[in-house]
């Protein structure tokens, strides 16, 4: 029996609920807010991580670290890296995708075993041979030939890639864990006409059962990205499952990744636009092999648009950067092209939402400064690493690699379908190595404290849209709103600033962009003519590698309006939110090893966050 007193409060709580209820029938219909059914949980995660199934990466070092080990790293389990020391995540992330290269996927490690389903196939035989002349090096030139050339190798047969594919596809199957970590399954598109990259991670919303039943469409098949479109379009046919390409590195195609014309050079055109905007809604706009969202010759009143740029030739550094490849290259150019195909053609084809990744080939996901483990097992920490060069001298000076970055997921759940359809929609975006919290939101009604109100989120989405979202049919004499909230990474540096980065077509014709600082920290007053906030200033000490929070804050709230808003333009908007200074790789890397680096290589960095853009179409 219940306890005399207790039971007296529970008949009073029950009479107080009767009374209230009445009321509130009285007065009409009450939905609580904690009952809407937005995204509320924020994922972090990598797309793009490389394991010994690569090709590149097995010949360069990385013979050991399988697609388990990096599933398991991920999750916060320890593992033994290349160079011997015992790594660890402080943080384990959300969710992985291992995107081993198609080409040859798997091939190099069966090969070296001795596996007959490689050795026995045309293109084993091929090796065999390389090896008996004494030069293994034609190794890694046979996977670098199968980007630039399709024509002039060995593929493997068929079944040989379905059995290989499955057995990837089975090992995401067992490290995924819904609501505790998502494994997804995907796979890298590999190619670089004549060096210029045309790159794709696939990644699939589905398990085995549904990915297994087709292999890669690799660059073996085709160089030309429609006909990887095509394919993915053919695989969700065939086995009713979805998937996703997302483009990367577009700073190394030397103006190929978002194209004027197709690859056999006709103008792009409506179907072009449909396809591409169909079937890659997101974009790597940072990791390891540079930073992508503007450069300073795009933008040359950003004062942030210097941020790790790789600017110097393609990926396969045969030809050098020219500045009219740059608007063809950077995500904010490629937004800004695309309001005008779409006003040409009707379909904008780069209405991408931004997300980070790391592109490391060793299985370690270590995307933080602090933490950096290179992209190579030959860039793992070492007192040669800073000054030596990528891939065995064939590539760039290792101080030049970025130590980037993070996807990050607005979704309901930990799982496949969510994490899936979120970037889908996308409602993601991109840090450089920080996870810094932003929320982005843009309508027509927001009122000016709104941030203020403990339930924002349900007027925001109530009354517009989020990240990746778009505003249409502007209300007479109104203007775009737009919600910033930002969050310092718990275990990292201060906020400097948020800005609204805004591009526009403007009516007669020229594309035109402007970058607003909406927020920042500290008593700083922006200049009258420009807007523009000064520096925050810098606590790094480089002599031991050092920082403090005595700057910037731990958090920005603004809800901002458009002041040169023309309700007849079309234009973009995306968020960016930068951080105080803090020490970079190379400075940890200096102070650990005592070294004494050239003047050229930076110390310091300003991490940031790209949010995906909110779109307005007239």
């Amino acid at each position: 029996m219940l306890n005399p007193l207790l039971r007296g409060h529970i008949v009073l709580w029950l009479a107080g609920l009767l009374l209230v209820g009445s009321e509130l029938a009285a007065a009409g219909e009450y939905s609580q807010p904690v009952g809407q059914d937005y995204p509320k949980n924020l994922y972090w995660g990598d797309t793009h991580l490389h394991t010994r199934n690569s090709a590149d990466a097995y010949s360069l070092g990385n013979m050991n670290l399988t697609p388990a080990d990096a599933y398991r790293f991920a999750q916060g389990q320890p593992v033994t890296a290349h160079n011997g020391m015992r790594v660890q995540l402080r943080r384990p992330l959300d969710f992985l995708v291992v995107s081993d290269h198609a080409e040859y996927l798997g091939g190099y490690y069966r090969f070296n075993v001795g596996d007959p389903i490689v050795t026995d196939t045309a293109a084993g035989q091929q090796w065999k041979g390389y090896l008996e002349e004494g030069d293994p090096d034609k190794l890694i030139g046979a996977f670098v030939n199968s980007m630039l050339d399709p024509e002039n190798h060995f593929a493997f047969p068929e079944r040989v890639r379905r059995l290989i594919w499955q057995d990837v596809a089975q090992t995401a199957d067992d490290y995924n864990k819904p609501d505790r970590f998502t494994a997804l399954t995907g796979y890298e598109w590999t190619v670089a006409v004549e060096g210029n990259n045309l790159h794709r991670v696939v990644i699939y919303k589905d398990g085995a059962d549904k990915v297994g039943q087709v292999p890669p469409f690799s660059g073996q098949d085709s160089l030309d990205p429609r006909d990887l479109w095509n394919a993915l379009a053919r695989y969700e046919a065939e086995t009713g499952g979805e998937v996703i390409a997302v483009p990367h590195n577009g700073n190394l195609s030397n103006g190929r990744m978002f194209p004027a014309t197709t690859l056999d050079g006709e103008p792009i055109d409506a179907d072009y636009a449909r396809l591409r905007a169909r079937w890659e809604p997101v974009y790597e706009v940072t990791q390891v092999k540079g930073d992508s969202e503007s450069h300073p010759t795009l933008s040359p009143d950003d004062e942030f648009a210097d941020f790790e740029n790789w600017d110097w030739d393609n990926i396969g550094r045969s030809a050098p950067k020219e500045d009219w490849m740059l608007a063809h290259e950077y995500a904010r150019g490629a937004l800004k092209l695309g309001l005008r195909y779409e006003a040409e053609l009707g379909v904008n084809p780069f209405k991408i939402g931004l997300i980070g990744s790391t592109d490391g080939h060793n299985s370690i996901s270590t995307p933080e400064e602090d933490n950096f483990f290179g992209k190579f097992p030959e860039s793992e920490p070492g007192i040669e690493r800073t000054l030596n060069a990528m891939a065995n001298d064939r590539l760039w000076q290792n101080w030049n690699i970025v130590a980037s970055g993070y996807a990050a997921v607005w979704a309901r759940r930990n799982t496949r379908a969510d994490l899936f359809d979120a970037m889908k929609r996308r409602e993601v975006y991109a840090t450089t190595g920080s996870r810094i919290r932003v929320r982005f939101f843009g309508g027509w009604n927001y009122p000016a404290n709104l941030v203020d109100r403990p339930a924002y989120l349900d007027v925001a989405y109530g009354e517009g849209v989020p990240m990746g979202g778009d505003l249409t049919a502007a209300p007479a004499d109104a203007a775009p709103t737009f919600i910033v909230v930002a969050a310092k990474d718990p275990d990292g540096a201060n906020l400097d600033r948020a800005q609204i980065v805004k591009g526009w077509l403007d009516k007669e014709g020229v594309l035109q962009e402007k970058v607003y600082d909406v927020a920042w920290s500290g008593g700083r007053t922006p200049h009258p003519e420009t807007g523009k906030v000064g520096p925050v200033g810098s606590t790094v000490d480089l002599e031991t590698a050092t920082y403090d929070n005595s700057i910037g804050t731990a958090d920005l709230a603004v809800v901002w309006r458009d002041p040169d808003f023309d309700p007849a333009e079309r234009a973009f908007y995306y968020a960016r939110v930068i951080e105080i200074p803090r020490p970079r790789w190379t400075a940890y890397d200096a102070v650990y090893f005592n070294l004494d680096l050239p003047e050229e290589i930076p110390l310091s960095v300003q991490d940031r966050a790209y949010t995906s853009p909110i779109w307005y179409t007239p």
